[in-house]
């Protein structure tokens, strides 16, 4: 395989991490920094330039974007899409993940514990929104900012609303959010790479200091995550469109409380807390999958007019509660279910025998006409702006 890793930071430790353990596996492996390339469009012939040479064939890209170049570095992500190379993280996984608005927007229509969130432009909002997550104390963060920057603990009403109007004066974003307190000074962060956590460690802020980061003086200890802890990651990173990931939780009262997905994590913490050989792990994972590209679907797609995917939900009371897939003739109206999502499960081309059960959802592929026709009517005028479809007609 050979693979490039986007980073301006060559002699960065999770950068040398990352190199040297493509070599040690037989990989060719070059580090290229991110702003030295030059993206060219024409037609049907997305290219780079890197150093202002036409760049050479690569098998895989491992991004390793700074928050300081996200959107030229995700550009140059999408382009490599484009050009059908393999890319450990997605750039829409990237750009979902870096705005901390957009992330949560995103997780909350799932099963997904987050930290009661709100955020507002108007100076009248605000004192309500802050009673709608809770009361003070509350967390204000900066919606890009990251290792701990931006985030203040605010202790009264009186003091969040000064905070909040100070920076909103200084036309900075800002996320009103409820402050966990059985998790204060101390979070997770799980190590995700694919649908695995390979490491998680707990960090704990040392004196006042409420942040737990690494980068503020926190101390991080080797743990084991339970099913829960592991699944919530896991899903955190996929529903976000991260293949690697560092997602930090916190140690809620109902459970895991997702309080941001990183697309670019360091390795030296958690590998010299750990002393597992993360890098590798990572490195396996891409040489497992680099012959398997993102695929634009809603290219694909037009080649099958009034053809789609959807999701069709399966409500309690619905005729189909209890009938197996084979029962309800989906073949026969030209339909192929992808994926049946049960509970926090995933059963991926679920055989036709499978007999179906309240609150199940299926992802399908076919005719969006028929796929309509097992909505049941009441069912769809509530859920119709929800169910998302790639049209191709």
């Amino acid at each position: 395989m050979k693979l490039a890793i986007l980073s301006r930071g060559p002699a960065s430790y999770s950068t040398g991490r990352l190199k040297d353990a493509a070599l040690d596996r037989g990989h060719q492996v070059k580090v290229l920094n991110t702003l030295k390339f030059a993206i060219d469009l024409q037609r049907g012939q997305p290219s780079l330039f890197y150093r202002q040479k036409p760049l050479s064939t690569y098998d895989a890209v491992l991004p390793r974007i700074g928050a300081s170049i996200t959107y030229y570095g995700n550009s140059v992500v999408r382009q490599f899409e484009e050009m059908g190379v393999f890319c450990a993280n997605t750039s829409n996984g990237i750009a979902n993940s870096r705005d901390k608005l957009r992330s949560l927007q995103i997780l909350s229509r799932h099963n997904i514990g987050i930290p009661r969130t709100t955020f507002v432009t108007d100076k009248k909002d605000v004192l309500p929104a802050i009673e709608r997550v809770g009361g003070a104390p509350v967390v204000i963060k900066l919606i890009e900012g990251t290792q701990g920057i931006g985030v203040l603990l605010a202790e009264s009403t009186k003091s969040a609303e000064g905070i909040i109007e100070l920076l909103q004066s200084q036309k900075q974003n800002v996320l009103i959010q409820k402050f966990v307190a059985e998790s204060k000074g101390k979070d997770i962060r799980a190590f995700v790479v694919g649908d695995r956590v390979v490491a998680a460690m707990r960090r704990v802020a040392q004196g006042q200091e409420f942040r737990s980061n690494v980068h503020r003086g926190g101390i991080a200890e080797a743990i084991e995550l339970d099913e829960e802890y592991r699944h919530t990651a896991v899903s955190a990173a996929q529903i976000l469109g991260l293949r690697v990931a560092g997602v930090d939780m916190l140690e809620g009262a109902n459970g895991p409380q997702i309080m941001e997905v990183n697309s670019s994590p360091g390795l030296e913490g958690i590998e010299t807390c750990t002393e597992l050989d993360i890098a590798g792990a990572v490195i396996d994972y891409i040489a497992a999958r680099v012959d398997f590209p993102e695929i634009d679907i809603r290219q694909r797609l037009t080649v099958s007019q009034g053809h789609g995917v959807s999701e069709i939900h399966i409500p309690e009371g619905s005729d189909l509660v209890g009938k197996t897939i084979a029962e309800i003739d989906l073949e026969e109206g030209n339909i192929n279910v992808l994926t049946l999502y049960r509970g926090g499960k995933a059963i991926p081309n679920p055989r036709s025998s499978r007999q179906l059960e309240a609150e199940d959802r299926l992802l399908c592929f076919g005719k969006l006409e028929n796929m309509r026709a097992l909505v049941p009517a009441k069912s769809r005028r509530r859920r119709r702006p929800k169910i998302k479809h790639l049209d191709a007609s």
